[in-house]
């Protein structure tokens, strides 16, 4: 993979693809930040080889790696000085709105847009906790337009070969929302509810690997995950109002004292887990 990819924003995502595209591929990358010191950082780590917006009309393909608040503004401002014909790509956590934003923006300025999203992350951000392997092994999600051409499908395909991940999923951004309020947003509302228990603080000494699991992505950037959430607000709610109802009726079974309702509850979770793919 050779070409000119340039990265906006520089936090843990950003400063990931960067990482890994110098260490996997022979393209050039040019880095992007709001914050002076950020590229250089990038620059000192060698995960860019060219720093600021003056470089975009170098770019083949630019990956929008913002908040969902920042992705099109950034790409409406910038935009006009795009080579024609250049694909963008963004890496949100949310589709419906980016796309809606973003593919108009694109088609005005005749540019390719394909929305992204590669399933991976940590619990800490910045380019401080960039890594070259965060998307080994991961699923790269990818919501073309019935009209998006083909090559820039492809091109989607090798970036997400070169940074390791381990397949690529199609889908739509209303499927793509759907489905991460599930598998992404509503483990971080659990997470975040878990932590307010008044045993958490006296945790130590009596938690293990089940306190660590379901606590763990309680440590969020809550400024990215509120847009996060109400950008997707139904899907959210709707997963949100599943697990009540799910937990009612655990609470209801362990109330009432009998073995007879509480183990089918038990029973039913354990049966579902069995049954699907880790």
């Amino acid at each position: 993979m050779r070409q000119t990819i340039a990265i906006a924003g520089l936090g843990l995502i950003g400063g990931s693809l960067a990482l890994a595209l110098k260490a996997n591929t022979a393209c050039t990358v040019i880095g992007i930040d709001r914050r002076q010191e950020v590229q250089e950082a990038a620059l000192a780590a060698g995960a860019v080889d060219r720093t600021g917006a003056a470089a975009l009309p170098a770019a083949e393909l630019l990956i929008l790696a913002l908040p969902p608040a920042a992705a099109a503004p950034f790409l409406r401002e910038h935009a006009p000085s795009l080579k024609k014909g250049t694909l963008v790509t963004d890496v949100c956590g949310v589709k419906r709105a980016v796309v809606a934003a973003c593919e108009p923006l694109c088609r005005e300025h005749g540019l390719v847009f394909l929305g992204g999203h590669p399933m991976a992350g940590k619990e800490t951000s910045g380019f401080e906790s960039a890594d070259a392997a965060l998307f080994r092994g991961a699923s790269y999600i990818l919501t073309p337009a019935p009209d998006t051409p083909v090559w820039a499908e492809e091109r989607m395909r090798e970036l997400a070969a070169a940074l390791g991940c381990a397949r690529v999923t199609v889908s739509t951004p209303e499927e793509h929302d759907r489905m991460i309020a599930f598998t992404s947003q509503l483990p971080h509302v659990l997470a975040g509810a878990y932590v307010k228990s008044p045993c958490c603080p006296k945790h130590a000494g009596f938690s293990a690997g089940s306190y660590r699991d379901v606590s763990r992505v309680a440590a969020v950037d809550e400024k990215l995950w509120t847009q996060l959430f109400l950008l997707n607000a139904d899907e959210l709610c709707r997963e949100i109002d599943t697990l009540i109802g799910h937990l009612h009726a655990c609470r209801d079974a362990v109330a009432s004292g009998d073995p007879a309702r509480l183990e089918p509850v038990l029973r039913e979770g354990r049966l579902r887990k069995e049954s699907v793919k880790p």
